[in-house]
C-alpha cells in the first residue's frame, strides 16, 4: 500500500500527513488507529515471506487482484481482517485492494463493478445485508473472476444458484458459538447474582448472521430459569450505535445485571455506556461479545467483557485469500466445499491468554501460515489450521422463509446424500494439524 525509497519516507505518526492518505483512499470512516494496523500489512508479509524462504513479496507483477469489498471501516474487526488479507495476499502474489462499503450494499455493487472493470479476478464480499449478492455473483460470472462472501447473504441462495464463479461462501457455525458465550454469561450471573433480567444488543436488523446469533442467544436461556432476556435493540455492529442502544435501554430497565453483545464492538459501545451510567462492566454488570477482536480480547484480560466467540479475522482473511488464489490456479472445490463452516473457540479468562499472545500480542510474528491454507501451494500437506465442516443451509437459515418456488440445489442434495459431505469433513479434520488455540506456527522463528 505504501512505497518507500532513501528519497522518500512517509512518517504515519504525523496526522497532516496520515490524513492526505486517507483523503486519497476510499476510507472514509476509517480511525487512524486502524489505519495504521492497515498501513503495518506489509511489514507482515514480508516477515512471513523471510519464513518461507521467498526473497522479496510479489507485488510488481501480481498473478491475480484481489479486491476485499468491506461493509464498514467502524468495525474494528473489518480493519483487522483487511490487514491480515493484504499480508496473504501479498504472500500469494496477489494485488489488493481495501474498499468501505460504508454501511451501503449500492456503494458495495458499484465498487464491486468499477473492480471488475479494472481487472480485479478475485473479490471478497463483507456485506452488510445479502441485497447485492445475486447482482455480484452475476457480475463475476460476466467477467470471468472468482467472487467469495462471507457472512451476510441472501438466504436461500446459494453458490449452486449463481455459477462457478461464485465459489464459497463462508462463514463461522454461529449458531453454537452465540449460544455457548450466552451460556457462559447465564451460568455467571445465576451463580453471582442469583438469577436477574438481561437486554441484548443486537447488530442490523435483516442481517443474516445477526438472526442466527439471535437464535443462539435465545436458545441458551432454556437451561438458566432464573434469567431472562427483556428487551433489545439493534447496536448495527458498531460502537457508536451500541452506546447509544445500550442507554435506551438502561433508561427502560433499571435492574440488568447482563447484556448479550452481538459482537465485541457491539460490547466495547455497551461496556462504554455503563461507564457513562456509573455501572462497572465485570462486576455490577458482567457482558459477552463475539468474534475475537483485539479490544475484545483485552476486555476480557481486564475483567471488564466476560468472553467472546474467537472467530479471528487473520483467519477469514487466509482461508478466504487462500481459497481465491486455488481457483485462480485452476483447483476445482466439490460441491462440499462451496458453503462451509469455521468453528470459534469461546474465549474466556481462563484462556485469552492464548489468543492474546498468538493474534494480539504478536509483533511481526504472523498469526497463521497462509501458504500452508492452499491446496495449489502444498497439495499434500495443507493444513486449513482451524476446524473446518460443510454448511447446512437448514440450520443456517433455519425459520427463514424460503422464496415462493425455491428448490434445493442437486449438487447440494447430492453432496450430502452420497457421502461427500462425510469425506470432505472427515478430510479437513485429518488436515488440521496446527491448533487455531495453540502457538503461532512461527513463533520462535521471527
Amino acid at each position: 500500500m505504501f512505497k518507500k525509497n532513501r528519497s522518500t519516507m512517509f512518517d504515519l505518526s504525523d496526522p497532516k500527513v496520515l490524513d492526505s492518505h486517507l483523503d486519497r483512499l476510499d476510507t472514509r470512516g476509517i480511525s487512524r488507529r486502524d489505519f495504521l494496523a492497515l498501513a503495518s500489512a506489509g511489514a507482515a508479509a514480508a516477515a512471513t515471506a523471510t519464513l518461507w524462504g521467498i526473497p522479496a513479496v510479489a507485488v510488481a507483477a501480481p498473478s491475480g487482484k484481489l479486491a476485499y469489498l468491506a461493509w464498514t471501516s467502524r468495525v474494528e474487526f473489518m480493519a483487522q481482517a483487511s490487514h491480515a488479507t493484504e499480508a496473504a495476499s501479498q504472500l500469494f502474489g496477489l494485488g489488493y485492494s481495501y474498499l468501505d462499503g460504508q454501511i451501503d450494499s449500492q456503494r458495495q455493487l458499484n465498487q464491486a463493478e468499477q473492480q471488475f472493470a479494472s481487472g480485479a479476478n478475485a473479490l471478497i464480499l463483507h456485506a452488510p445485508d445479502g441485497s447485492a449478492v445475486r447482482r455480484i455473483a452475476q457480475l463475476a460470472k460476466q467477467n470471468k473472476a472468482y467472487f467469495a462472501n462471507v457472512w451476510a447473504t441472501l438466504p436461500w441462495f446459494t453458490p449452486f444458484d449463481a455459477s462457478d464463479y461464485y465459489t464459497l461462501y463462508a462463514v463461522p457455525e454461529e449458531f453454537s458459538a452465540h449460544r455457548s458465550v450466552t451460556e457462559v454469561l447465564l451460568k455467571n450471573v445465576t451463580e453471582r447474582f442469583g438469577g436477574g433480567d438481561l437486554i441484548g444488543v443486537t447488530g442490523v436488523p435483516g442481517f443474516s448472521t445477526d438472526s442466527v446469533r439471535s437464535r443462539g442467544r435465545d436458545a441458551a436461556f432454556a437451561n438458566f430459569p432464573k434469567t431472562r432476556l427483556v428487551d433489545q435493540l439493534p447496536g448495527l455492529f458498531n460502537r457508536e450505535d451500541s452506546l447509544k442502544a445500550t442507554q435506551d435501554l438502561l433508561s427502560r430497565h433499571k435492574n440488568i445485571v447482563g447484556v448479550v453483545a452481538q459482537n465485541d464492538d457491539v460490547a466495547q459501545g455497551v461496556i462504554a455506556a455503563l461507564r457513562a451510567n456509573g455501572l462497572r462492566a465485570g462486576e455490577d454488570v458482567l457482558v459477552v461479545g463475539a468474534d475475537g477482536t483485539t479490544e475484545g480480547a483485552r476486555a476480557i484480560k481486564k475483567g471488564q467483557q466476560l468472553a467472546t466467540s474467537a472467530n479471528c479475522p487473520a483467519f477469514q482473511a487466509g482461508f478466504f485469500t487462500a481459497r481465491l488464489f486455488d481457483v485462480l490456479n485452476g483447483w476445482q472445490p466439490r460441491a462440499a466445499e462451496r458453503m462451509l463452516n469455521w468453528h470459534s473457540v469461546t474465549t474466556t479468562k481462563e484462556n485469552v491468554d492464548v489468543y492474546l499472545d498468538r493474534y494480539v500480542d504478536n509483533g511481526n510474528v504472523p498469526p497463521f501460515d497462509y501458504r500452508l491454507m492452499s491446496k495449489v501451494a502444498h497439495p499434500n500437506d495443507w493444513d486449513p489450521q482451524g476446524e473446518i465442516t460443510p454448511l447446512d443451509i437448514d440450520v443456517e437459515w433455519a425459520g427463514l422463509p424460503k422464496p415462493a418456488g425455491w428448490q434445493y440445489s442437486p449438487a447440494y442434495l447430492e453432496a450430502k446424500n452420497n457421502g461427500e459431505w462425510q469425506r470432505v469433513t472427515e478430510e479437513y479434520r485429518a488436515h488440521y494439524k496446527i491448533p487455531f488455540f495453540g502457538p503461532s506456527p512461527f513463533k520462535g522463528k521471527v
